[in-house]
Parts: C-alpha cells; structure tokens; sequence
C-alpha cells in the first residue's frame, strides 16, 4: 500500500513511516514527554488515498511493542497511546490498523480507522467476503465469536489462508457488552 496524504496540511509524516518523536518538559534531561515531530499531532485525523484500496483516514498514535504492520490495536482518545487490541474485553473501545511497526511508547505513526485496510489475522484461517470478525487472538482479527466482535468492520473478498485479511473499515470499535 503506498497511500499519499491529500490533506489537512503538508510535511506530515508519510502513511507507512514511523515518526521518532521529539521530547518536550521543562527538564529534558530527566525525560520529558514524547510527541510527534510538528507538524504532526497526536490525534491528528489526515485522508490518504491510495491506487489500489482508493480512500482511508488515519489517525496518529504512539506505539506499543510487539506492533507489526496490521496490527489492531486499541487506542485511547485522550492520551493517543495504543495496547494491542484484547481478546474479547467486552468494552466498546476504538481500535484502529498500524500502517507501520511502530513498536516504541515514545514513537509515532499512523493507525487506520476508514477505508479497505489490511489487518493481521489469525495464521491459516480463512475467512468468508463481507464476513463479521473478532479478536480471538490479541492484536490479530480472526471469524466472530459472542463479546469479541470488532463492530464497524468486515472482511472485503475472500481471505485465504495468507497474514493479512482485507477489511471494510469505518471508525471500529470493540463489540461492549453484551447480555
């Protein structure tokens, strides 16, 4: 996927890098705190479009270990920070797809929330098109099962037994809970 961000605004870090950060404090020496390289923000929603998979958003959060390109994380809205998306947690929070290996708290990259994304899945499953899917491995989609649906999103075209699963995107979110 070679996506070109079209807007808000220029000099963004491009769709599939990942951002190293700067530190800001008053005391850099004892830490400080990590944001994105400006003009990025964390948070920040941009549109990319892509020759192949056409539109998508993508939002701009720091990164967790172990993150792989395709990896369904969970993300937090007010501190812009992602944990590998959870098996089932029952709670309806957002999860999005890392565009990058973004495998560092203090760095930054792109997760996609709209569009046909590519998400890391379950090995050797194979799934159904416009098929409804879960978490039943953490940060990896596989088939739907009872409180670990991921809502908001489905398979496109038939997924054969390969890492990757295209899906039908629009803001996804964890399945919460159900009775």
């Amino acid at each position: 996927m070679s996506y070109t961000i079209l807007e808000p605004e220029a000099g963004y870090t491009p769709i599939a890098n990942v951002d190293a950060g700067v530190t800001v404090g008053t005391n850099l020496s004892s830490g400080g705190s990590a944001i994105p390289t400006p003009p990025n923000r964390p948070g920040a929603i941009v549109k990319a479009v892509d020759p192949t998979y056409g539109a998508g958003e993508f939002i701009m959060l720091a990164g967790v270990a172990s993150t792989a390109v395709g990896s369904v994380v969970t993300y937090n809205t007010s501190s812009f920070t992602t944990a590998l998306a959870p098996v089932g947690a029952n709670k309806p929070q957002p999860i999005a797809i890392a565009m990058s290996a973004n495998t560092s708290s203090s760095s930054w990259g792109w997760y996609q929330i709209s569009g046909i994304a590519q998400a890391a899945k379950t090995s050797g499953l194979a799934l159904a098109d416009a098929a409804a899917v879960g978490v039943l491995t953490v940060g990896l989609i596989a088939a739907t099962a009872a409180g670990k649906e991921v809502e908001g999103a489905l398979t496109f075209g038939v997924s054969t037994t390969l890492k990757l699963v295209k899906l039908v995107i629009n803001r996804p979110v964890m399945q919460g809970r159900i009775t």
